[in-house]
């Protein structure tokens, strides 16, 4: 989870929300992502997307058997999806997102029995940290927007 605090961090350049993640199989990062949604203009372009087509180059096939992912915020109905399609095995994150969360805490899409795989999820993993991160961000934009 600290290398998937320090691939958030790197969203603080370009304005974007401060979400990190890494993909990890047999020990070994194969994929990091950060969130790059202002920086590209691209709503799809969210740190476990970016981490789940980096692994995928890396490993050079379209599942992620086996594979961890560790992701800063919980994540979103369409990165839930993903993780579904790429049969990831684990999700650990940080800080669940009771607005949009999609791994129990709005939905649950990664262990919905209905669909043809289903993640072990882990979170609260460096929670106040990752929680931190987030707060830290919003009240600053707050304060820019206000022009204070």
């Amino acid at each position: 989870m600290k290398e998937a605090l320090k691939e958030a961090k790197k969203c603080s350049k370009y304005e974007d929300v401060p979400i990190g993640a890494v993909i990890v199989l047999n020990n070994e990062i194969i994929g990091r992502g950060y969130n790059q949604v202002e920086k590209l203009s691209d709503p799809t372009a969210h740190a476990e997307k970016i981490a789940i087509k980096k692994a995928i180059k890396h490993i050079n096939y379209k599942h992620l058997i086996n594979a961890i992912l560790y992701v800063t915020l919980e994540p979103c109905s369409m990165c839930s999806g993903s993780i579904v399609l790429t049969r990831i095995k684990k999700i650990v994150y940080g800080a669940s997102d009771t607005k949009a969360g999609a791994c129990g805490s709005l939905y649950n899409i990664v262990q919905d029995k209905r669909l043809n795989h289903r993640c072990e999820v882990v979170k609260g993993v460096l929670e106040e940290e990752c929680s931190q991160l987030l707060k830290d961000f919003f009240k600053k934009l707050r304060k820019k927007g206000n022009g204070k």
